[in-house]
């Protein structure tokens, strides 16, 4: 059953494909062929454009600019001012850190409890407490560590 949908899928994509590259294809053929003049459209030599040329010879570009710690402190005050008033009000500035309380604040009461603050340690603490008393034995409190991952080399 999944072989045949599989097939079906990949033909229907294959079709498509063809399709939109046939139109594609004949769209840039008809661009061409409107575009030519009447004089090139008759000739079967290739159109060749001659290319602008400059003599570059003693000359230079722009020095390239640099960032100064102004224009760097600039940045930093506008990812603060979101309404380019150049002000930074308070809640502007804590304004980043609310998406994180939110989070944090599991029954929206805008009062975070210890419980909320500390959430993955309760949960972990839950997740490892099989029979439910409330304390972890040895055995419970080993499902607890973390899982290291090994290095790919042994690279010293």
């Amino acid at each position: 059953m999944s072989r045949t949908l599989l097939v079906a899928l990949g033909t229907v994509l294959l079709v498509a494909g063809a399709v939109f590259w046939w139109q594609g294809h004949a769209a840039i053929r008809q661009n061409a062929a409107v575009t030519a003049a009447p004089s090139e459209q008759a000739s079967d030599e290739p159109f060749e454009e001659a290319l602008p040329s400059a003599d570059a010879a003693g000359l230079e570009g722009p020095a390239l600019p640099h960032a100064t710690e102004q224009t760097r402190e600039q940045r930093r005050f506008d990812h603060f001012d979101k309404d380019r008033d150049d002000r930074i009000t308070r809640n502007e500035l804590l304004a980043p850190r609310a998406k994180d309380f939110r989070k944090l604040d599991a029954d929206g009461n805008n009062l975070l409890t210890f419980e909320e603050w500390a959430t993955s340690t309760v949960n972990k603490f839950k997740g490892a407490d099989a029979d439910g008393d409330g304390a972890l034995t040895r055995a419970e409190f080993a499902t607890t560590k973390q899982k290291t991952k090994k290095p790919a080399c042994k690279c010293k």
